[in-house]
């Protein structure tokens, strides 16, 4: 009894404190949080005065502006956005400067949902009007037709609850999932079919690697239109607003997952592609390239689809991108270096100064060109040691492309003894013409072979050759070839090479002969030597070409 005194006693003073407390929260338009609170109060279940809800739509009849506010909230609540009221600002003179000028606007959520907004109206903060207008169409897209009639014929044991979710949800929820997996079946197979078209198309040829890259990219588009099909429908399960947050949330992040991963398969297929083509071009250059565009757009899908899932869970747009431009700045200051060689390696691939295999001379470091990063060149010398040249450095400084020539010169000087005879100066030059001629590394078109001077100590005769092969190893032994030859000619003619010396001339000495050597010029001597001394030639020719065609 006592008790029920107190309760008595004390109900009417809480019935009291619950309307105080109503009405101390009064309609207020004075800013972008005053009105989207005042919206989304009036319309809860324990405080319904959808009257005081309207009051944020400007310039409507009170019947027509109570439906707009109503559906503006269904529409929010079917595709799951939460609105948290404590980031929306207090500022009666906010203005939204995203775009190109500031405006007196707020967007609730201008990734998912960017029709609806408020904006200042004669001094005070209404839902615009882009949201009135366009709520219908938003509405019928969020809850289609066929809502209404599907819940006319829901009967009345499938609005039981079994763990605060309605029978008839459940069965729907099963459904949509079949349904969701059959069309993920069907587009796998439609869009792997029009992906490799689309690749016969450009490449105008059957690639087995490339089809698999297609089967694997044809997987997450057929998901992302999965995703989509659940997006479009879910709503219509009429979940309450937790739950479909939850979903969609999910759905978002499951969304941007898969583009991630189509756009990473994406740049296997172009790379893929493009790999190709560049092994069909004569420079080496490109392929070194493919690598290093491979690892750029990766990072960089991979980098966008970061931005892109942060922004999912609520992280501010504007504060991201000056974080990362603080970030990247700091970044760059700090690795000036780094900026450096990257620009550098920009302008190799741009300019192609050379390719890879090329012999380069660049400032002290003479070698091959073996591979180009994204800091810096390889380059092999002679003696198998590995340079390693800032591409920053490398694009300033002067290049001695070798690897351009056409043909390899090489140009030397044979000396031949002060007291060699002219008929066997003549013979030893025509005999050195006649090996460039029959060298089949040489160009027997452009070369030079003659006397040109008296030096210190030799007779000086000028050889002027080109070797057509670029490839180093092969100029060593086509130069082995031809001093073989030349060596063998001088033995043949008799003539000496010169060396540095000093000659005493004694022209009476009892009982000895003179000391300089008789030299044979009989012409038909000459002549036959010469034609021994090619004929060598010409044999050892052949037989290393037979020897080679046995090996391959």
């Amino acid at each position: 009894m006592k008790h029920f005194l107190y309760l008595l006693l004390f109900f009417p003073l809480l019935i009291t404190a619950q309307s105080q407390e109503q009405d101390s929260v009064k309609v207020d338009l004075s800013n972008p949080h005053a009105t989207i609170y005042t919206h989304l109060y009036f319309l809860q279940s324990d405080s319904y005065e959808p009257k005081k809800a309207a009051k944020t739509i400007f310039g409507l009849s009170e019947k027509v502006a109570i439906k707009k506010a109503i559906k503006i909230k269904q529409v929010l609540d079917g595709k799951g956005l939460y609105v948290d009221v404590n980031k929306i600002p207090t500022d009666p003179r906010y203005k939204d400067s995203t775009g190109y000028s500031a405006y007196s606007k707020y967007v609730l959520f201008p990734q998912r949902m960017p029709q609806i907004y408020v904006e200042k109206v004669n001094g005070k903060w209404y839902y615009s009007t882009e949201t009135v207008t366009k709520i219908e169409s938003m509405y019928k897209e969020v809850f289609p037709w066929y809502v209404q009639k599907l819940q006319d014929i829901i009967p009345v044991s499938g609005h039981k609850k079994v763990l605060g979710i309605e029978l008839w949800q459940f069965v729907a929820l099963l459904l949509l999932l079949i349904c969701t997996y059959i069309i993920f079946l069907i587009t796998k197979k439609i869009a792997f079919f029009i992906l490799q078209k689309i690749q016969h198309q450009i490449t105008k040829n059957t690639n087995l690697e490339v089809d698999k890259v297609l089967k694997k990219l044809a997987h997450p588009i057929s998901l992302l239109i999965s995703v989509a099909f659940v997006d479009k429908f879910f709503p219509s399960l009429q979940f309450v607003l937790e739950v479909n947050t939850f979903v969609f949330l999910a759905l978002n992040i499951a969304k941007t997952v898969f583009w991630i991963y189509v756009f990473l398969k994406l740049v296997q297929v172009v790379m893929r592609i493009y790999s190709e083509f560049t092994e069909r071009t004569h420079g080496r250059l490109d392929d070194q390239l493919v690598p290093i565009l491979h690892s750029f757009l990766t990072g960089l899908v991979i980098v966008i689809g970061i931005f892109k899932v942060l922004l999912l869970f609520g992280v501010n747009a504007t504060t991201m991108l000056a974080g990362a431009t603080i970030g990247g700045l700091a970044v760059a200051l700090a690795s000036q270096d780094t900026v450096k060689n990257l620009i550098g390696t920009i302008m190799i691939f741009l300019d192609k100064p050379f390719h890879i295999e090329d012999w380069i001379e660049a400032g002290e470091v003479v070698g091959t060109v073996e591979k180009v990063g994204f800091r810096s060149t390889s380059v092999r010398a002679a003696d198998t040691s590995v340079y390693k040249i800032p591409n920053s450095k490398l694009s300033e400084i002067v290049i001695n492309n070798k690897g351009l020539r056409l043909f390899r010169r090489y140009n030397t000087n044979l000396g031949l003894r002060y007291d060699t005879p002219p008929e066997l100066i003549e013979a030893f030059v025509k005999g050195v013409r006649e090996i460039i001629i029959a060298h089949p590394e040489t160009r027997s078109d452009s070369y030079n072979v003659e006397f040109t001077g008296f030096g210190d100590s030799a007779l000086l005769v000028m050889v002027n050759v080109y070797f057509k092969s670029l490839a180093w190893g092969v100029e060593q032994s086509s130069k082995h070839r031809l001093h073989i030859a030349v060596v063998k000619l001088a033995k043949e003619l008799g003539v000496d090479f010169a060396f540095p010396s000093t000659t005493v001339t004694i022209e009476h000495f009892p009982e000895k002969k003179g000391l300089n050597p008789k030299y044979d010029t009989d012409k038909e001597r000459i002549e036959g030597a010469i034609a021994k001394v090619l004929g060598e030639f010409t044999q050892d020719i052949k037989e290393g070409k037979n020897e080679e065609n046995r090996l391959e």
